[in-house]
């Protein structure tokens, strides 16, 4: 039986949000994390930090280090492995950095495992949906196909749709199962495949199950507001807080599978809990939501007067679509979203409002990106 559960990043957003739905359960939780700055600020006090401060083991430890990982392994019984770094965006000009602590780190974690954790009965990965890449999708003449990255040639044109690998025709989203193609188009998704491929092969030589939970767009109360590099839902309202435009990328038809934070959350523990299940599982909402309607549906709800600029500008890197299959999650985890995207962004807006305003660093993100030669 599980009783011990460590998760690393477990001050993280989606981290803090399971340590606490955890807790509630009974289950005793030790935190592993290092207090990144770009989440939790300078001060090191951040809301997320603060929810979970006091309340469980904390550790305040990096991933990477051997040490840290024995010490934050004494008596597990399950390891929820959540410590990266995230964002698409980014990871294309820090290659390093994501490979040291994606990919390094894990490593580091399943050496530990290894050598310290022989209690542990099961490891939970946090892995992306952006290990498929542009995921699914069906031509009218040639069936389901798996389109490569986007041509730029047609990018710089104004042509954003995906095209047919072999016909060049334009092809229709699919909802992308577990079994879909996996080939990332960032570096942030090439290290979430490494991480799976290596959990998976550790947990079989170690005889302990592994599921891999393949997040959609996860959002909700929490979400860093000022951190620029990820959760567009968090970059518009901080846009729009600070009475600044919000510049939405290529047509704005672009659309996402948002997934609220307590889904998200309810699928983890089932994860944990289910303890001989083991497997990949996508956990989403099964809808996509265009980025153009986000964007309107905050500014209703905000009042806001702002202006929505589709620009038509676009990011190396971005997917067209997502959208996924549920059904592995649905029949093995008994996994079923409980939250519309209609609700789901009117509770996230309220928690927003009850925040202060935080400073909108989205125009120094987008010049970074340009000086990188990733953002046209």
């Amino acid at each position: 039986m599980i009783n011990n559960v460590l998760i690393t990043g477990g001050a993280g957003f989606l981290g803090s949000a399971l340590t606490l739905r955890l807790k509630s359960k009974g289950f005793r939780v030790t935190v592993l994390d290092n207090l990144s700055r770009q989440i939790h600020g300078e001060g090191r006090d951040s809301y997320l930090y603060g929810s979970i401060k006091g309340k469980v083991k904390f550790i305040k430890g990096d991933i990477r280090d051997p040490e840290d990982c024995f010490q934050a392994l004494r008596s597990q019984d399950a390891v929820v492995h959540m410590a990266a770094e995230t964002g698409t965006g980014q990871s294309m000009y820090e290659v390093e950095k994501y490979f040291d602590v994606n990919v390094n780190g894990t490593a580091v974690l399943l050496d530990a495992i290894k050598k310290k954790g022989s209690r542990v009965k099961k490891i939970v990965l946090a892995s992306s949906r952006a290990v498929y890449g542009e995921g699914k999708y069906k031509c009218s003449r040639h069936g389901v196909v798996y389109p490569i990255s986007r041509y730029e040639q047609d990018l710089g044109k104004g042509d954003f749709h995906i095209k047919c690998p072999v016909c060049h025709q334009n092809v229709d989203p699919e909802l992308t199962d577990e079994n879909s193609r996996i080939h990332p188009v960032s570096i942030y998704g090439l290290t979430k495949q490494i991480q799976e491929q290596m959990v998976e092969v550790s947990g079989r030589t170690m005889n302990i199950p592994v599921a891999i939970l393949r997040y959609q767009n996860v959002y909700g109360p929490g979400q860093s507001l000022s951190n620029p590099y990820t959760g567009i839902l968090s970059i518009f309202s901080t846009r729009m807080k600070n009475q600044n435009d919000i510049n939405i990328f290529e047509d704005g038809q672009e659309s996402r599978d948002f997934v609220y934070l307590d889904d998200a959350i309810q699928a983890t523990v089932k994860a944990i809990q289910k303890e001989k299940i083991a497997g990949v599982f996508n956990v989403g909402s099964g809808i996509a939501t265009s980025v153009l309607v986000v964007a309107q549906t905050l500014k209703d709800i905000y009042g806001s007067d702002v202006k929505i600029n589709v620009s038509g500008h676009y990011r190396l890197g971005d997917i067209r679509h997502n959208l996924a299959d549920l059904k592995a999650a649905k029949e093995k985890l008994g996994f079923v979203p409980r939250y519309s995207f209609k609700e789901g962004i009117r509770r996230f807006a309220d928690w927003v409002n009850a925040q202060k305003v935080m400073k909108d660093n989205y125009e120094n993100s987008i010049e970074e990106m340009r000086k990188k030669g990733l953002y046209r």
